[in-house]
């Protein structure tokens, strides 16, 4: 029995190595480009993860909504966020290492590594496709609020605290300016209220999310006044729909060969201790409480019934490594990147091991599938 669930766990987690080391391997030997990665890192971002979210939450089902997982879910993710504050501003002194390491605690891999674990989990139970759906139509959005205000809330206090004669300058559009107050404003507006609502009504992963919502609201609207669906993209725009589904089948694969040709074991002296932080919370601590908490009230309590096809989606939510978006968008807001960077890293490296323990602890305790 055993030996089975450590084989199936193989299995399950393997498949996803592969594709990382693929990536690598080929940066290594210079078969893919820094502008190709620059390129099909845009092209994931902007493109096929949000393609990849419309489709999985499109093809879902309103009825299907587990309100109790979702309520849940963005609970934990609270709770996590909350407690990775406190241990930011007790880590280190530099601000812009503390959003960083904010960001790590709570913000997993969902959407590339999640979406592929899952899917490798789920043995055939149909069910788990549509809570990924469900919970990343929910998850995502909120990762990445908190994401810009983990990123701006430290950073922004510092620049209030500059003194006035201050000329250093976030962005590169400010370095040309010819007057030091436009700079002073270039750097002011970045991190504005306004700022930061633009940077999450803009995020494509964002937009992706609520296009999905929306089609399956107007499909379900459409059900109860009609009784059944009398447009749809599959059934009206069927060459439409095909070609949504292409695209969303080459993302997960494409994206995590991208995220290994990115990966770089540079040099980690003078932010080991912020490393071995933002590591132990994304990959140890973070699964605990957001799946130990659920596994006690599914259990123990009742509160929160839960079966194989909720567990590979909440193992994807809460033990995936931190997203490779953290470190684009911890560069973009002038946050400590080499760090980011190296959690993406770390993360996706060690996480290889405790995403295997926590599976065949669940596969042990009945939870998922053998």
């Amino acid at each position: 029995m055993l030996g089975t669930i450590i084989l199936t766990a193989i299995n399950a987690i393997l498949p996803i190595i592969l594709l990382i080391v693929l990536g690598y391997v080929l940066k290594r030997i210079k078969f893919l480009s820094r502008d190709f990665l620059k390129a099909g890192n845009k092209l994931v971002f902007k493109v096929l993860l949000p393609i990849m979210l419309f489709m999985n939450i499109y093809d879902s089902d309103w009825s299907a909504f587990r309100w109790d997982l979702i309520l849940y879910a963005l609970l934990a993710i609270s709770v996590i966020f909350l407690l990775g504050l406190l241990t930011s501003v007790l880590t280190t002194k530099k601000p812009e290492r503390r959003g960083v390491i904010l960001q790590c605690t709570f913000r997993s891999n969902f959407a590339i590594i999640g979406t592929s674990l899952a899917a490798s989990l789920a043995g055939g139970n149909p069910t788990v496709g549509v809570t990924v759906a469900l919970l990343q139509a929910f998850s995502i959005p909120m990762f990445n609020i908190l994401a810009v205000i983990s990123l701006s809330v430290f950073t922004r206090k510092e620049q209030k605290g500059e003194p006035e004669g201050s000329d250093i300058c976030t962005d590169s559009s400010a370095v040309s300016a010819p007057d030091g107050r436009n700079a002073k404003r270039a750097k002011t507006d970045k991190h504005s209220v306004k700022g930061i609502l633009l940077g999450i009504v803009t995020n494509p992963l964002i937009i992706g999310v609520c296009i999905g919502l929306l089609f399956l609201g107007l499909r379900a609207a459409e059900t109860a006044a009609c009784g059944e669906v009398v447009f749809s993209l599959k059934g009206n725009l069927t060459f439409l729909y095909t070609a949504l589904d292409q695209l969303k089948a080459i993302a997960s694969p494409f994206a995590l060969i991208i995220l290994g040709g990115q990966f770089e074991f540079s040099a980690v002296k003078g932010m080991l201790k912020e490393i071995i932080v933002g590591t132990g919370w994304r990959i140890v601590i973070a699964p605990l409480i957001g799946i130990g908490a659920a596994v006690l009230l599914s259990t123990y309590t009742g509160i929160l019934p839960l079966g194989q096809g909720e567990y590979p989606a909440l193992v994807a939510l809460f033990g995936s490594p931190v997203a490779v978006s953290s470190a684009i968008m911890a560069a973009e807001m002038k946050n400590d990147e080499q760090l980011a960077t190296q959690l993406v890293v770390w993360t996706s490296v060690l996480s290889i091991v405790t995403i295997f323990v926590t599976v065949c602890i669940l596969m042990s305790a009945g939870l998922l599938a053998v």
